[in-house]
């Protein structure tokens, strides 16, 4: 039974506080010491999408990128969810081709893009989605040219029993020192494999990115290269408005993120080696967005200048049905 955790945020309607948002914060350092804290690091739960960067060390450590001549630019979109513009949909397209592959080979469904301009367009002229448009297409591209560049088998890739699915439990459960047995496995949105372990644990394994050192050459490099990259080309690992684009392009470039869904957030800071994982109970993304801004703000990772780019997340206004304010939800915690 998950235990609801610390009020992290509360939503006021007038003066009055209406609503309460509970949730968890870990921040641990490359050691493994809990250096922050808010409810339980040991919560179990579904990193869902904040994993994808611990999943596409893989794709470097196999030799798959460097045979495909795989850019960074693709490499972000490896790591992303992102917004089903077209820049990433030509990304996704050129990654599978340079493996001989073309999107029939995805599994990962299809779902009208997250950029909303996009979606409505498409909607208005009655055009379905497309498999290249899925959020996680750019992590089904890089499973399927890592499979492929190893001789297996691409029909059943998205499979738990599938070798690449084996390689990347063992690889989260070497980064983030917990028992590939206890690992938890559900199936994510996109069809694939997902993994729930202690918030701890996974955090431990954003603080291994963010300070490699002791990983071994191969994965060293590996997990500086994914970071250069979603820092590099936040947009691609992401999409156009999008608060993890703006995180991953922040001017000092010492902090790298991955948003998941339902609540989910993981981060990196480079220069202290810290991990950071959030949950949200309520599952609520502008909610989970508003916390790892603040979270951020406090470790004073976000400057003061820099504040302004966040205000959809630091005054989370709420209308009524006349778009006029009525309210404002607000974080609450002290790191």
């Amino acid at each position: 039974m998950r235990k609801a955790g610390e009020i992290l945020a509360a939503a006021f309607r007038g003066e009055l506080e209406d609503l309460a948002y509970t949730g968890h914060i870990v921040v641990v350092d490359r050691n493994g010491t809990v250096v922050h804290s808010c409810g339980d690091p040991e919560q179990v739960v579904f990193a869902r999408s904040s994993a994808k960067l611990l999943q596409a060390l893989p794709v470097l450590e196999s030799g798959a990128a460097d045979h495909y001549g795989i850019t960074d630019r693709e490499l972000a979109v490896i790591c992303s969810s992102h917004s089903g513009e077209d820049y990433h949909v030509e990304a996704v397209k050129g990654i599978l081709k340079k493996a001989g592959l073309d999107e029939g080979f995805l599994q990962c469904g299809t779902h009208y893009p997250l950029y909303e301009p996009l979606a409505d367009e498409m909607r208005r002229k009655g055009i379905c989605p497309v498999p290249l448009q899925e959020m996680c297409s750019g992590k089904h591209a890089g499973m399927l040219i890592t499979s492929g560049y190893l001789g297996e088998s691409l029909e059943d890739y998205s499979q738990p029993e599938h070798p690449h699915q084996r390689r990347i439990l063992r690889t989260l459960s070497e980064m983030c020192e917990y028992p590939e047995e206890k690992i938890g496995i559900g199936v994510d949105g996109c069809g694939v494999p997902v993994h729930a372990m202690p918030m701890y644990h996974f955090a431990l394994g954003f603080a291994k990115l963010a300070d490699p050192n002791g990983l071994g050459d191969k994965r060293k490099a590996a997990a500086e290269r994914i970071v250069r990259s979603v820092q590099e080309y936040p947009l691609h690992m992401s999409g156009t408005g999008r608060p993890d684009a703006r995180i991953n392009g922040l001017s000092g470039k010492n902090v790298f993120s991955k948003s998941g869904a339902d609540g989910y957030y993981g981060a990196g800071i480079l220069d202290r080696g810290l991990g950071i994982a959030v949950k949200v109970d309520c599952g609520l993304g502008p909610v989970r967005d508003a916390v790892i801004v603040e979270v951020l703000r406090q470790l004073g990772e976000i400057r003061e200048e820099e504040l302004f780019s966040f205000l959809p997340e630091r005054e989370m206004k709420v209308y009524n049905h006349r778009k006029e304010v009525v309210g404002q939800t607000k974080c609450c915690f002290c790191l």
